[in-house]
């Protein structure tokens, strides 16, 4: 498929770009959506401190990575 050229010569981004664009998206949705779910389901266990922030974390990088799979995966259906 021939790269179409803008007007000031500028060419689209390629598809592994987009891929790229599409996983940070997601990562950071999910970083915040697991921060405030993380936040509240460690809070409820008990947790204080030290626990909580890893927890807190754990949550973070699980919901990211899940999320910005699926996003990535969904970007590279639409390439």
């Amino acid at each position: 498929m021939p790269v179409a050229v803008g007007p000031y010569g500028q060419s689209q981004p390629s598809c592994f770009d987009r891929v790229k664009m599409g996983f940070m998206m997601g990562f950071a949705v999910g970083m915040a959506a697991g921060a405030l779910f993380g936040t509240f389901s460690c809070l409820r266990f008990g947790m204080r401190g030290r626990e909580l922030m890893g927890g807190v974390g754990k949550t973070m990088m699980q919901s990211g990575g899940t999320f910005g799979t699926f996003m990535a995966i969904g970007m590279g259906i639409r390439c």
